[in-house]
This record gives C-alpha cells, structure tokens and sequence, in this order.
C-alpha cells in the first residue's frame, strides 16, 4: 500500500514539473516573438523603425467603423468594413488634425437648441 502512494506521489511531483518546464518554454517563447514584432517582423540592423499606432476607433455601423492611425508620424482616417478598408483622410507628417465643425444640440422635437 505505501509504494503505490510513493507512486502516486511521483507521479503527481513528475507531472506539475513537467507543467512547470511547458509553461516556461511557452512564456519565454512568447516574450522572443513579442521582441521580435517590435523590431519589425525581421528588419534588419540600421533600417529605420516603422512605427505603427491605433489612435482611436468609433463603429458607425454593426461592422463598419472609422479608425484613427498614425504610421511613421502621418495620421490617417480609415474607413473599415468587412470587404475593405478605406483611406478616407491622411494628415501628413504627424499634424494635428483639422478641428471639428461646431456640435449642435437637437431637442426633443428635432430642432436645434437655441433656434
């Protein structure tokens, strides 16, 4: 009885190291992939970085939506849905974005506060 418990245990002992051992593997294999998509997918030494940045998203439909992107310092406006994406307006060179019309309130009725 006591050496099928002692096997047991082994057995036990064995496998959480042998867990232990796959779980390692895999973090340290996921923190080289990581480092590697941040060089660039394989760039090579002395090329310049190629930066790449999701500003900001907003769904304008149930699979459409419009996306702010800034990449290698321009800042684009990009229409996605499910069969395209869409360059709708690129600010060069990183500039600020041209500012908003004015928002305006609708009332209840559907007029305009304040008319």
């Amino acid at each position: 009885m006591d050496s099928a418990i002692g096997t047991a245990v082994t057995g036990l002992f064995g496998m959480v190291i042998a867990l232990a051992i796959v779980l390692g593997l895999a973090y340290v294999c996921l923190r080289f992939l990581r480092q590697w998509q941040d060089r660039g997918l394989g760039r090579r030494e002395g090329e310049p970085d190629r930066q790449l940045r999701f500003v900001r998203a907003l769904a304008v439909g149930q699979r459409e939506r419009l996306m702010l992107v800034e990449a290698e310092g321009e800042l684009m406006l990009i229409g996605v849905s499910p069969g395209s994406v869409t360059l709708l307006r690129n600010w060069g060179d990183g500039a600020p974005p041209v500012p908003a019309a004015p928002a305006f309130h609708l009332r209840s009725d559907g007029r305009e506060a304040g008319a």
